[in-house]
């Protein structure tokens, strides 16, 4: 379908060399987007690539520090030389610590806000700036359930995502007058190679979330794939400042779920 069609667009997911991140890169790419990955770690952009390469995709690695500005905007100055232009930014590369907030350190609490709200911000900016001059421009930030809800352990992740959350109107705000949406994806609790360790049968936590999801189940990466392509095409452009969750209907209820 046309209006879902990423022919000929070109797409930044950070983080994008892995779980997430590259389930949704694999979603961009299978609907026609050239991607460009980064990472801090170059071992994570070797396997990425081979894996993108593998399925056929036009993707080219980039290694830098999205918290640190100045690397940043060298990085985006070759991409916009090499690649003449970004039409998505997909905001995706993050951290989380669990600690309970009173034994927290507060350089781990810093760090956390820099890397999931602060690089954001700084990739938003440097973007933004080309997409404004042409008039267009997709930025899907990667949010979460904890930009909604409390949790113990994750004070700092839950603080960073809901700032996420806010600088997502925000922007939406200041630039949809230049034809960029700016939107959020929410996801619930997924199984990916974090979540692994707490996904097996008899871990109370695991059945917690199984118990507290509609849907019954965990979420696979590959869920989020649709939600990502619908905000990155036209399909979405009167859609702006929303932030779409991915929970498998955990926020629209209270309390466990009948089994009726």
């Amino acid at each position: 379908m046309t209006l879902f069609n990423l022919e000929g667009k070109t797409a930044i997911v950070t983080g994008g060399t892995h779980g997430l991140g590259m389930a949704i890169a694999t979603g961009l790419a299978e609907a026609g987007a050239e991607l460009i990955i980064t990472d801090i770690f170059e071992e994570k952009l070797d396997e990425a690539m081979k894996y993108y390469k593998e399925k056929g995709f036009k993707a080219t690695p980039y290694l830098f520090d999205v918290t640190n500005e100045d690397d940043a905007k060298a990085n985006v100055d070759t991409m916009l030389k090499k690649h003449g232009k970004i039409d998505i930014l997909v905001n995706n590369a993050g951290i989380i610590m669990r600690q309970m907030a009173v034994d927290m350190e507060v350089s781990d609490f810093r760090k956390v806000i820099d890397v999931d709200l602060v690089g954001p911000f700084i990739m938003s900016k440097l973007i933004a700036k080309d997409m404004i001059a042409r008039k267009s421009g997709k930025i899907i930030n990667m949010c979460s359930m904890m930009s909604e809800l409390g949790r113990d352990n994750v004070s700092a992740y839950a603080a960073a995502k809901g700032g996420l959350k806010m600088l997502t109107k925000n922007l939406a705000t200041e630039w949809a007058r230049h034809n960029i949406q700016v939107n959020g994806i929410g996801p619930g609790y997924f199984a990916t190679t974090q979540t692994e360790p707490i996904r097996v049968d008899g871990h109370p936590f695991n059945e917690f979330i199984i118990n507290r999801t509609p849907e019954g189940r965990w979420g696979n990466p590959e869920d989020l794939a649709g939600t990502a392509i619908f905000l990155a095409s036209d399909a979405s452009k009167f859609v702006n400042g929303q932030v779409i969750y991915v929970d498998g209907g955990i926020l629209a209820t209270i309390g466990k779920p009948s089994n009726e």
